[in-house]
């Protein structure tokens, strides 16, 4: 079954969250859902024309079936490029986590399936007390991991991946982001995900320079929509 929202992280910042979030919009569109893209905290801001703009979420717009409530898909947004607890500290603000969770479930109404994409990875911190994982437990929402495909990623990826499933959320499954193409042995490190991590492998992303502007395979909607069965009826 299709789950109404989704939470996306990553091993690391810079691993292809926001490429993987606007392909499995433009999936979702594709298998006939109403579909929104959410970026709780956005940093790295610039100024355009009066407002805030952000290429994260510019991205999620144009992949969304609709276009819902600027103070909805982003409630916060800041132009240092820093880690969004530094960001919103210099700014004299302090990031909300419950009215986050109030943004994602009015956008809910807006939509069959929300993807909210978090920010770095699973433990990045929001503020003294908070980090990514907190907010997700406040969401309590299945996760999808990105992976991104670089030495280093099978280590990345299992720790967050225990992490996520220590936390008592459900991992839904995980995207193969390949972000260095010159990465050696990549089909050995694939498999070695595919047979070690507890979720299926919802789809590969391929290094293209124009990979934001794609749609993910259908397969991927397929899986999710399998639950938690879905690694098993892989493996028979």
């Amino acid at each position: 079954m299709i789950e109404p929202r989704y939470f996306i992280t990553g091993t690391d910042t810079d691993v292809g969250k926001t490429i993987a979030t606007a392909q499995l919009l433009r999936a979702f569109v594709a298998a006939g859902h109403t579909a929104v893209g959410m970026k709780p905290v956005a940093a790295g801001c610039e100024w355009r024309n009066g407002q805030l703009y952000n290429s994260d979420v510019a991205a999620h717009a144009a992949a969304s079936s609709i276009q819902a409530p600027a103070a909805l898909v982003c409630p916060y947004m800041f132009e240092a490029a820093i880690s969004p607890h530094l960001a919103a500290r210099d700014e004299g603000q302090s990031l909300d986590l419950e009215h986050i969770v109030s943004a994602a479930n009015q956008l809910q109404a807006w939509a069959d399936v929300v993807l909210v994409e978090g920010a770095g990875g699973w433990f990045a911190p929001l503020s003294d007390k908070h980090n990514i994982a907190d907010l997700a437990l406040r969401l309590q929402s299945p996760i999808i991991l990105v992976v991104g495909m670089r030495l280093g990623c099978l280590n990345h990826a299992l720790l967050s991946a225990q992490a996520i499933t220590d936390s008592g959320l459900r991992l839904a499954g995980w995207i193969a982001n390949q972000i260095d193409p010159e990465m050696q042995r990549y089909a050995d490190n694939i498999a070695y995900l595919q047979a070690h991590l507890p979720a299926p492998m919802l789809a590969e992303i391929a290094f293209e320079q124009n990979a934001q502007d794609l749609t993910l395979s259908a397969q991927a909607i397929t899986l999710l929509a399998c639950g938690t069965s879905a690694k098993q009826a892989i493996n028979n």
